[in-house]
């Protein structure tokens, strides 16, 4: 009999909780994974506490203290950050993805969904998808689908690690009606744009988004967008754009940007908000002022950045849009007419010029890093400066900016050096911002390598721990979480996404906060983010102790107007949605 006591004794002992564990409840089932000793910041921007989390299928099933949850994966992650997973805002991995599903770049800085947008993957007209093929860079694929949600499907089944949402692109439909011509719609072409958008918000968008730097999408006028915004709206969706201005002009950006949130009806978003040029350095004040005004005056307007000083674009973004009328052939053509040419170098040589964005004016060419060309003979000058090239050729640097687009055929990768460093920091703690890589999906080899990359591809959402968090203090490590998770996942009236709560998907990152960090750089751009540990994609592990499982976890995130959700569709008007404060 006392052997019998001392034996029960021994096993209550052993079953017993830690110090600081609540008892495991009875009949306590077995998750599918567990994350327990780690610090949880649940993305509201509360404080962290000490805690786990359980998985089960695609789904988180519990926050909160320590209870010594079972799992058939159970993963102690030793005082470790666990957030939600990061959504890149403004995410370029369209073409990366159709040959690496992994997107690495991003996947090692936990984020979990790319957000991609501007000129969208459809809808396609004939003449689109041959354009697309004649127009391929490095990234070699074939253009097998239609619409956008042909593409995005195609995404999903050839297998992809992070979920996938898209807006449909404003000069994705004006090409696709008008071609890229600098012309105005008539009202039946209106009316055949503000179909496919509503197509393409039934597919899934996210909402209509523009470029109104680049051409095409330059040439459309205000109402146009209004028109097209307003459809967007009526399927639940929001507007995003590339302003008119980031510098010169950026006052009327703005305006034009609000006036289109009030007439559509629905939220606006900026892109990679910034104040190009240092003549426009000081206009920060202006930028915030009115983004504030608006949001206290009732329109729902927010924004996103990369924590750079520079940008990245092509040299389209260097010469007057006049030029560019009819698209890529028709501008290199005209390039090679020598009073075109002279005519286009004197533009280019007016710094703040009244009709376009000069980039190459603000930047300059000793500010101009050349990124990415398509011809083996010119891959040499990847690395080089504008300055640098048109010396080592004895031409001007207008001179040599022409014939690198005319002899390579593209727009040519640029990194333009534009911002301010402190006026980054600053917008970095605005608390209506969030973040986004605007880049692809890179890896630190096979074709990637083909190319440079700007360093936002491999460390915007690192660089934000590890410098403004750590070294600059301009924000705390629970605000920058809810930044990249709950803000922008709200915006985007994703509701179970982008937040450590029962019920919601289980999309989760493991990160280390003190030792999170960014490694590349303008010259060895190509180089893997660390500190992250776990990635959680949909339940399923992408990132298992810092390895790319290779796994087929992510999914397409569809918008409220996807006819394929309970309550999808479109409705009467903007009004009958309920939108994001």
């Amino acid at each position: 009999m006392l052997r019998t006591i001392q034996t029960s004794i021994l096993i209550a002992t052993l079953a017993s909780p830690l110090p600081g564990m609540a008892e495991t409840p009875p009949n306590s089932p077995t998750h599918d994974i567990v994350l327990r000793s780690g610090m949880v910041y649940d993305g509201s921007g509360n404080a962290p506490f000490p805690g786990e989390v359980a998985v089960d299928g695609d789904r988180i099933v519990y926050v909160g203290p320590a209870r010594g949850l079972i799992g058939r994966r159970e993963i102690d992650v030793h005082g470790q950050a666990i957030a939600p997973g990061f959504i890149n805002m403004l995410a370029h991995p369209e073409e990366s993805l159709l040959v690496d599903g992994r997107a690495l770049s991003d996947l090692t800085q936990g984020v979990t969904l790319e957000v991609m947008g501007e000129f969208s993957m459809g809808p396609l007209s004939q003449k689109m998808k041959q354009q697309m093929l004649e127009r391929e860079g490095d990234i070699k694929y074939n253009v097998t689908w239609t619409t956008l949600g042909e593409y995005l499907s195609l995404l999903e089944r050839r297998g992809i690690a992070p979920n996938v949402a898209s807006f449909v692109g404003a000069p994705t439909v004006r090409t696709y009606v008008l071609g890229e011509g600098d012309v105005q719609p008539t009202p039946n072409q209106l009316a055949k744009m503000r179909s496919l958008v509503h197509g393409a918000m039934e597919e899934g968008a996210l909402g209509v988004t523009t470029m109104l730097i680049y051409a095409p999408a330059t040439y459309a006028h205000t109402p146009e967008l209004i028109v097209l915004a307003q459809e967007s709206a009526r399927c639940g969706g929001i507007y995003t754009v590339h302003m008119r201005s980031e510098g010169d002009r950026i006052e009327s950006a703005l305006q034009e940007t609000i006036e289109i949130a009030k007439a559509s009806g629905a939220p606006a978003e900026i892109y990679h908000l910034k104040e190009s040029g240092k003549d426009n350095w000081g206009k920060i004040d202006t930028v915030i002022s009115t983004i504030e005004g608006a949001r206290a005056a009732g329109v729902r307007i927010s924004a996103n950045m990369y924590p750079y000083t520079a940008g990245a674009t092509g040299l389209d973004a260097a010469m007057p849009s006049w030029v560019q009328d009819g698209g890529l052939e028709a501008w290199i053509k005209r390039l090679k007419d020598p009073a075109i040419r002279s005519k286009v170098i004197a533009e280019m040589r007016e710094a703040h010029p009244g009709t376009w964005e000069n980039l190459y004016g603000a930047a300059g060419p000793e500010g101009m890093l050349l990124l990415q060309f398509k011809n083996p003979q010119l891959k040499p000058l990847t690395g080089k400066t504008l300055a640098e090239v048109a010396k080592a050729r004895g031409v001007s640097p207008e001179d040599a900016a022409i014939d690198l687009v005319i002899e390579d055929g593209t727009r040519v990768g640029v990194a333009y050096f534009l911002m301010s460093e402190d006026n980054v920091r600053r917008q970095v703690s605005l608390p209506w911002v969030s973040f986004g890589s605007d880049e692809q999906g890179d890896a630190p080899e096979g074709v990637f390598l083909l190319s440079a990359a700007h360093p936002r591809a491999y460390g915007t959402f690192s660089r934000v721990f590890a410098k403004y968090v750590r070294e600059d203090h301009a924000l705390g490590t629970a605000e920058a979480v809810r930044k990249m998770t709950t803000l922008p996942a709200s915006n985007l009236s994703l509701n179970d996404r982008g937040r450590l709560q029962p019920g919601a998907f289980a999309d989760i990152v493991v990160f280390d906060p003190d030792s999170i960090q960014d490694h590349a750089t303008y010259k060895d751009s190509h180089r893997l983010s660390t500190g992250v540990s776990y990635v959680i994609v949909n339940g399923k592990l992408a990132l298992d102790d810092g390895h790319a499982t290779g796994a087929a976890t992510g999914r397409v995130v569809r918008g409220r107007g996807w006819t394929g959700a309970a309550g999808g569709g479109c409705r009467q008007s903007a009004s009958d949605w309920t939108w994001p404060r």
